[in-house]
């Protein structure tokens, strides 16, 4: 998918959210592989005005992460399927290779809430390398959805 593409999909989901930010269903992840920072922050203050819970019930990668930041904690909920996977900021330099920005991921390090960070902390912080959390480990950090 392009970025155009993926933007497309972001604002359409938007317009969904504010749509039914009077109805109390569920706003349900199923797979995301993330994408721009600034779409998913966007997108997730709309849910959070929304007052609706998010259900994490498949692959949260990447940017998508960022609902833990923005979305209060008792409304995020995982299920079983929750993958969720960190890693630094990054965009692609002159010649396509990733070049990934300290100073930005200690600051997107820092947004996590306090449990999710100490986890990411404890393995080495946000870095090019991908850090993949799910099963026992994820529902002891994020509720479980009930």
């Amino acid at each position: 998918m392009t970025f155009r593409a993926a933007c497309g999909v972001l604002v359409a989901a938007a317009w969904f959210l504010i749509g039914t930010a009077s109805a109390s269903a569920d706003v349900r992840i199923r797979a995301s592989g993330g994408g721009v920072i600034g779409d998913y922050l966007k997108l997730f203050a709309l849910v959070k005005a929304s007052g609706q819970r998010v259900v994490i019930d498949g692959p949260c990668l990447s940017a998508c992460t960022l609902v833990l930041s923005v979305v209060p904690r008792d409304r995020v909920c995982v299920t079983p399927k929750a993958v969720l996977a960190f890693h630094a900021p990054w965009l692609p330099d002159a010649n396509g290779k990733v070049q990934t920005f300290a100073e930005a991921g200690e600051i997107m390090l820092s947004t996590y809430p306090p449990p999710v960070r100490a986890w990411l902390r404890k393995r080495g912080a946000l870095t090019s390398r991908a850090l993949w959390l799910r099963g026992k480990e994820l529902a002891t950090l994020v509720p479980r959805c009930g």
